[in-house]
Protein backbone atom coordinates (compact mmCIF):
# COMPACT_ATOMS: atom_id res chain seq x y z
CA UNK A 1 0.00 0.00 0.00
CA UNK A 2 0.74 3.56 -1.07
CA UNK A 3 0.04 6.91 0.03
CA UNK A 4 -0.08 10.24 -1.39
CA UNK A 5 0.31 12.19 1.25
CA UNK A 6 2.45 9.76 3.12
CA UNK A 7 3.38 12.90 5.62
CA UNK A 8 -0.53 12.30 7.47
CA UNK A 9 0.61 8.92 8.52
CA UNK A 10 2.69 10.76 10.56
CA UNK A 11 0.41 13.07 11.83
CA UNK A 12 -2.02 10.68 12.54
CA UNK A 13 0.32 8.60 14.89
CA UNK A 14 1.17 11.72 16.91
CA UNK A 15 -2.55 12.80 17.17
CA UNK A 16 -3.89 9.12 18.02
CA UNK A 17 -0.94 8.80 20.57
CA UNK A 18 -1.96 12.61 22.08
CA UNK A 19 -5.44 11.46 22.27
CA UNK A 20 -4.86 8.47 24.02
CA UNK A 21 -2.72 10.28 26.27
CA UNK A 22 -5.13 12.88 27.00
CA UNK A 23 -8.17 9.82 27.52
CA UNK A 24 -5.65 7.91 30.16
CA UNK A 25 -4.70 11.29 32.05
CA UNK A 26 -8.57 12.28 31.99
CA UNK A 27 -9.21 9.19 33.47
CA UNK A 28 -6.54 9.37 36.38
CA UNK A 29 -7.93 12.85 37.02
CA UNK A 30 -11.36 11.54 37.53
CA UNK A 31 -10.35 8.53 39.49
CA UNK A 32 -8.23 10.96 41.68
CA UNK A 33 -11.26 13.47 42.41
CA UNK A 34 -13.70 10.59 43.15
CA UNK A 35 -11.12 9.39 45.69
CA UNK A 36 -10.92 12.36 47.43
CA UNK A 37 -14.79 12.58 47.41
CA UNK A 38 -15.09 8.96 49.08
CA UNK A 39 -15.91 7.22 45.56
CA UNK A 40 -14.35 3.69 44.91
CA UNK A 41 -15.04 3.92 41.38
CA UNK A 42 -16.60 5.67 38.12
CA UNK A 43 -20.28 3.78 36.77
CA UNK A 44 -20.28 -0.08 35.63
CA UNK A 45 -17.11 -2.23 34.33
CA UNK A 46 -14.24 -1.77 32.44
CA UNK A 47 -15.72 -2.67 28.97
CA UNK A 48 -18.61 -0.21 29.19
CA UNK A 49 -16.74 2.25 30.84
CA UNK A 50 -14.00 3.02 28.22
CA UNK A 51 -15.43 0.95 24.92
CA UNK A 52 -17.38 3.86 23.40
CA UNK A 53 -14.39 6.06 24.03
CA UNK A 54 -11.74 3.28 22.41
CA UNK A 55 -14.01 3.16 19.34
CA UNK A 56 -14.17 6.75 18.79
CA UNK A 57 -10.36 7.24 19.29
CA UNK A 58 -9.84 4.33 17.10
CA UNK A 59 -11.75 6.06 14.23
CA UNK A 60 -8.93 9.17 14.28
CA UNK A 61 -6.49 7.43 12.98
CA UNK A 62 -8.60 5.43 10.33
CA UNK A 63 -9.93 8.76 9.58
CA UNK A 64 -6.80 10.72 8.84
CA UNK A 65 -5.58 7.42 7.40
CA UNK A 66 -7.99 7.80 4.55
CA UNK A 67 -7.13 11.60 4.26
CA UNK A 68 -3.33 10.59 3.31
CA UNK A 69 -4.94 8.97 0.06
CA UNK A 70 -4.08 5.29 0.20
CA UNK A 71 -3.67 3.55 -2.99
CA UNK A 72 -2.83 -0.45 -3.49
CA UNK A 73 -2.02 -1.89 -6.52
CA UNK A 74 -4.57 -4.18 -8.02
CA UNK A 75 -3.84 -7.02 -11.49
CA UNK A 76 -6.42 -5.86 -13.69
CA UNK A 77 -6.82 -8.22 -16.78
CA UNK A 78 -7.12 -6.43 -20.36
CA UNK A 79 -6.37 -7.07 -23.30
CA UNK A 80 -3.13 -4.35 -24.28
CA UNK A 81 -0.38 -4.75 -26.22
CA UNK A 82 0.73 -4.03 -29.20
CA UNK A 83 -0.04 -5.66 -32.63
CA UNK A 84 1.78 -5.35 -36.04
CA UNK A 85 0.07 -5.89 -39.34
CA UNK A 86 2.08 -7.27 -42.09
CA UNK A 87 0.88 -7.30 -45.35
CA UNK A 88 2.39 -9.18 -47.91
CA UNK A 89 2.55 -6.37 -51.20
CA UNK A 90 3.95 -9.22 -53.97
CA UNK A 91 3.12 -9.62 -57.24
CA UNK A 92 1.09 -12.58 -56.38
CA UNK A 93 -1.06 -10.37 -53.90
CA UNK A 94 -2.44 -8.30 -57.15
CA UNK A 95 -4.40 -11.85 -58.08
CA UNK A 96 -8.42 -11.23 -58.17
CA UNK A 97 -9.45 -14.86 -56.65
CA UNK A 98 -10.51 -12.71 -53.91
CA UNK A 99 -12.52 -9.92 -54.62
CA UNK A 100 -11.33 -7.17 -55.53
CA UNK A 101 -8.10 -8.49 -55.41
CA UNK A 102 -5.69 -10.70 -52.62
CA UNK A 103 -4.13 -6.99 -51.45
CA UNK A 104 -7.88 -5.01 -51.38
CA UNK A 105 -9.46 -7.99 -49.37
CA UNK A 106 -6.61 -8.16 -46.98
CA UNK A 107 -6.86 -4.38 -46.17
CA UNK A 108 -10.25 -4.07 -45.75
CA UNK A 109 -10.58 -7.12 -43.22
CA UNK A 110 -7.61 -5.29 -41.31
CA UNK A 111 -9.33 -2.44 -41.25
CA UNK A 112 -12.46 -3.63 -39.41
CA UNK A 113 -9.97 -5.74 -37.56
CA UNK A 114 -8.31 -2.28 -36.17
CA UNK A 115 -12.07 -0.81 -35.81
CA UNK A 116 -12.70 -3.12 -32.92
CA UNK A 117 -9.55 -3.35 -31.24
CA UNK A 118 -9.88 -1.11 -27.90
CA UNK A 119 -7.59 1.59 -26.93
CA UNK A 120 -5.25 -0.79 -25.13
CA UNK A 121 -3.91 -1.94 -27.84
CA UNK A 122 -1.22 -0.47 -29.94
CA UNK A 123 -1.25 -0.91 -33.81
CA UNK A 124 1.42 -0.47 -36.02
CA UNK A 125 1.60 -1.19 -39.77
CA UNK A 126 4.06 -2.92 -42.20
CA UNK A 127 4.48 -4.01 -45.73
CA UNK A 128 6.78 -6.42 -47.59
CA UNK A 129 7.87 -7.59 -50.66
CA UNK A 130 11.66 -8.42 -51.00
CA UNK A 131 12.31 -6.18 -48.60
CA UNK A 132 9.83 -5.08 -45.06
CA UNK A 133 9.04 -1.66 -44.30
CA UNK A 134 7.51 0.09 -41.37
CA UNK A 135 5.01 2.33 -42.49
CA UNK A 136 3.02 3.05 -39.02
CA UNK A 137 4.76 2.41 -36.18
CA UNK A 138 2.70 1.07 -33.15
CA UNK A 139 0.50 3.69 -31.97
CA UNK A 140 -3.29 4.01 -29.94
CA UNK A 141 -4.20 6.44 -33.32
CA UNK A 142 -5.85 3.74 -34.60
CA UNK A 143 -7.50 6.13 -37.12
CA UNK A 144 -3.51 6.53 -38.21
CA UNK A 145 -3.05 2.53 -39.02
CA UNK A 146 -6.34 2.56 -40.84
CA UNK A 147 -4.79 5.15 -43.18
CA UNK A 148 -1.49 3.32 -43.55
CA UNK A 149 -3.23 -0.02 -44.36
CA UNK A 150 -5.17 1.97 -47.24
CA UNK A 151 -1.58 3.09 -48.84
CA UNK A 152 -0.61 -0.20 -49.59
CA UNK A 153 -0.20 -1.25 -53.08
CA UNK A 154 1.57 -4.46 -54.82
CA UNK A 155 4.57 -4.97 -56.65
CA UNK A 156 7.74 -7.12 -56.46
CA UNK A 157 8.59 -10.72 -54.30
CA UNK A 158 8.08 -12.05 -50.88
CA UNK A 159 10.25 -12.23 -48.08
CA UNK A 160 8.03 -13.37 -45.16
CA UNK A 161 11.68 -13.56 -43.19
CA UNK A 162 12.20 -10.45 -43.74
CA UNK A 163 8.97 -9.03 -42.59
CA UNK A 164 9.23 -11.28 -39.27
CA UNK A 165 12.38 -9.44 -38.46
CA UNK A 166 11.38 -6.13 -39.06
CA UNK A 167 8.64 -6.94 -37.01
CA UNK A 168 10.87 -7.63 -34.34
CA UNK A 169 13.08 -4.74 -34.78
CA UNK A 170 9.94 -2.63 -34.02
CA UNK A 171 9.03 -4.44 -30.94
CA UNK A 172 12.18 -4.38 -29.11
CA UNK A 173 13.56 -1.24 -30.26
CA UNK A 174 16.56 -2.58 -32.12
CA UNK A 175 17.46 -3.97 -34.98
CA UNK A 176 17.03 -7.94 -35.12
CA UNK A 177 19.03 -9.80 -37.68
CA UNK A 178 19.04 -13.75 -38.20
CA UNK A 179 22.63 -15.23 -36.18
CA UNK A 180 25.47 -16.30 -38.43
CA UNK A 181 25.92 -20.10 -38.23
CA UNK A 182 26.98 -21.53 -35.48
CA UNK A 183 26.63 -18.21 -33.55
CA UNK A 184 24.01 -18.16 -30.63
CA UNK A 185 20.59 -16.26 -30.77
CA UNK A 186 20.12 -12.35 -29.97
CA UNK A 187 18.76 -11.98 -26.51
CA UNK A 188 15.16 -10.13 -27.68
CA UNK A 189 13.91 -10.05 -24.49
CA UNK A 190 10.67 -11.22 -23.68
CA UNK A 191 7.32 -9.98 -24.74
CA UNK A 192 4.24 -11.84 -24.34
CA UNK A 193 1.90 -8.75 -25.03
CA UNK A 194 3.53 -8.46 -28.54
CA UNK A 195 1.54 -10.11 -31.83
CA UNK A 196 2.40 -9.91 -35.54
CA UNK A 197 -0.56 -10.44 -37.10
CA UNK A 198 0.32 -11.64 -41.32
CA UNK A 199 -1.67 -11.26 -44.08
CA UNK A 200 -0.53 -13.59 -47.43
CA UNK A 201 -0.77 -15.68 -49.73
CA UNK A 202 2.30 -17.87 -48.65
CA UNK A 203 4.06 -17.54 -51.70
CA UNK A 204 8.24 -17.22 -50.77
CA UNK A 205 10.67 -16.30 -52.87
CA UNK A 206 13.99 -15.44 -51.19
CA UNK A 207 15.14 -13.73 -48.31
CA UNK A 208 15.96 -15.13 -44.49
CA UNK A 209 15.03 -18.06 -43.32
CA UNK A 210 11.16 -18.13 -42.45
CA UNK A 211 11.58 -20.72 -39.96
CA UNK A 212 14.48 -19.47 -38.04
CA UNK A 213 13.22 -15.66 -38.23
CA UNK A 214 9.75 -17.31 -36.71
CA UNK A 215 11.77 -19.19 -34.10
CA UNK A 216 13.42 -15.87 -32.45
CA UNK A 217 10.12 -14.55 -32.52
CA UNK A 218 9.07 -17.71 -30.54
CA UNK A 219 12.44 -17.13 -27.99
CA UNK A 220 11.26 -13.64 -27.57
CA UNK A 221 7.29 -14.65 -26.51
CA UNK A 222 6.03 -13.01 -30.03
CA UNK A 223 2.99 -15.05 -31.16
CA UNK A 224 2.60 -14.43 -35.07
CA UNK A 225 -1.35 -15.09 -36.43
CA UNK A 226 -1.10 -15.53 -39.90
CA UNK A 227 -4.17 -15.02 -42.54
CA UNK A 228 -3.88 -16.80 -45.73
CA UNK A 229 -5.42 -14.44 -48.90
CA UNK A 230 -6.58 -16.54 -51.71
CA UNK A 231 -7.62 -19.96 -52.82
CA UNK A 232 -6.13 -22.88 -53.88
CA UNK A 233 -7.51 -23.01 -57.32
CA UNK A 234 -5.74 -19.72 -57.83
CA UNK A 235 -5.79 -17.53 -60.52
CA UNK A 236 -2.61 -15.70 -63.24
CA UNK A 237 -1.61 -12.37 -62.17
CA UNK A 238 0.62 -10.10 -65.21
CA UNK A 239 4.51 -9.55 -64.35
CA UNK A 240 6.52 -7.96 -66.85
CA UNK A 241 4.07 -8.78 -69.82
CA UNK A 242 4.07 -12.48 -68.81
CA UNK A 243 1.56 -14.43 -67.32
CA UNK A 244 2.25 -16.21 -63.85
CA UNK A 245 0.01 -18.65 -62.59
CA UNK A 246 -0.52 -17.69 -58.41
CA UNK A 247 -2.65 -19.93 -55.89
CA UNK A 248 -2.77 -20.05 -51.54
CA UNK A 249 0.21 -22.06 -50.19
CA UNK A 250 -1.07 -22.63 -46.96
CA UNK A 251 1.97 -24.64 -45.52
CA UNK A 252 4.41 -21.89 -44.83
CA UNK A 253 1.89 -19.82 -42.60
CA UNK A 254 0.88 -22.66 -40.93
CA UNK A 255 4.44 -24.01 -39.99
CA UNK A 256 5.51 -20.27 -39.27
CA UNK A 257 1.94 -19.94 -36.94
CA UNK A 258 2.28 -23.08 -35.08
CA UNK A 259 5.96 -22.46 -34.13
CA UNK A 260 5.34 -18.93 -32.27
CA UNK A 261 2.29 -20.43 -30.54
CA UNK A 262 -0.10 -18.60 -32.95
CA UNK A 263 -3.21 -19.49 -35.34
CA UNK A 264 -3.46 -19.94 -39.29
CA UNK A 265 -6.53 -18.71 -40.46
CA UNK A 266 -7.80 -19.51 -44.00
CA UNK A 267 -10.06 -17.16 -45.96
CA UNK A 268 -11.48 -18.19 -49.38
CA UNK A 269 -13.15 -14.31 -50.12
CA UNK A 270 -13.44 -10.93 -49.11
CA UNK A 271 -16.52 -12.19 -46.71
CA UNK A 272 -14.20 -15.07 -45.06
CA UNK A 273 -11.41 -13.40 -44.86
CA UNK A 274 -13.14 -10.42 -42.42
CA UNK A 275 -14.69 -13.13 -40.44
CA UNK A 276 -11.07 -14.78 -40.14
CA UNK A 277 -9.74 -11.35 -38.50
CA UNK A 278 -12.63 -11.56 -36.25
CA UNK A 279 -10.99 -15.17 -34.69
CA UNK A 280 -7.68 -13.94 -34.13
CA UNK A 281 -7.50 -13.59 -30.71
CA UNK A 282 -4.86 -10.64 -28.44
CA UNK A 283 -3.10 -11.79 -25.34
CA UNK A 284 -5.51 -11.46 -22.21
CA UNK A 285 -2.74 -9.59 -19.52
CA UNK A 286 -2.78 -7.94 -16.48
CA UNK A 287 -1.55 -4.72 -15.54
CA UNK A 288 -1.54 -2.96 -12.13
CA UNK A 289 -3.63 -0.17 -11.96
CA UNK A 290 -3.53 1.98 -8.73
CA UNK A 291 -7.07 1.72 -6.83
CA UNK A 292 -7.19 4.30 -4.40
CA UNK A 293 -8.58 3.21 -0.74
CA UNK A 294 -9.98 6.79 0.91
CA UNK A 295 -13.53 5.63 0.52
CA UNK A 296 -13.30 2.28 2.80
CA UNK A 297 -11.53 4.00 5.37
CA UNK A 298 -13.79 6.78 5.35
CA UNK A 299 -16.49 4.51 5.68
CA UNK A 300 -14.92 2.37 8.59
CA UNK A 301 -13.85 5.56 10.65
CA UNK A 302 -17.61 7.16 10.42
CA UNK A 303 -18.96 3.34 11.35
CA UNK A 304 -16.61 3.25 14.04
CA UNK A 305 -17.78 6.70 14.99
CA UNK A 306 -21.55 5.91 14.95
CA UNK A 307 -20.65 2.81 17.10
CA UNK A 308 -18.99 4.64 19.33
CA UNK A 309 -21.28 6.98 20.16
CA UNK A 310 -24.40 4.98 20.33
CA UNK A 311 -23.25 3.10 23.05
CA UNK A 312 -21.66 5.95 24.75
CA UNK A 313 -25.45 7.35 24.36
CA UNK A 314 -26.92 3.88 25.46
CA UNK A 315 -24.56 3.10 28.44
CA UNK A 316 -23.74 6.53 29.80
CA UNK A 317 -26.17 9.11 28.90
CA UNK A 318 -23.37 10.70 26.53
CA UNK A 319 -21.00 10.69 23.40
CA UNK A 320 -17.83 10.56 25.82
Amino acid sequence: MTFLYPAVIAIAVLLTAAATAGYVALQKRRSAALAAAGFKSLGGGGVRKHLPTALLLAALPVMLVGLARPQAEVAVPRVAGTVLLAFDISNSMSANDVAPTRLGAAQEAAKAYVQDQPDTVDVGVLVFGDQALLTQAPTDDHNAAIAAIGRASAGGGTSLGQAILVALGTITGKPVSLPAEGAAAPDLGYWPSATIVVFSDGEETGGPDVQAAAELAAAAGVRIQTVGVGTAKGATVEVDGFQLGTALDETLLSTVAQVTGGSYQQAGDAAALAASTGSIDLRLTTEKEPIELTAPFAAAALLLLTLGGLLGVRWHGRIV
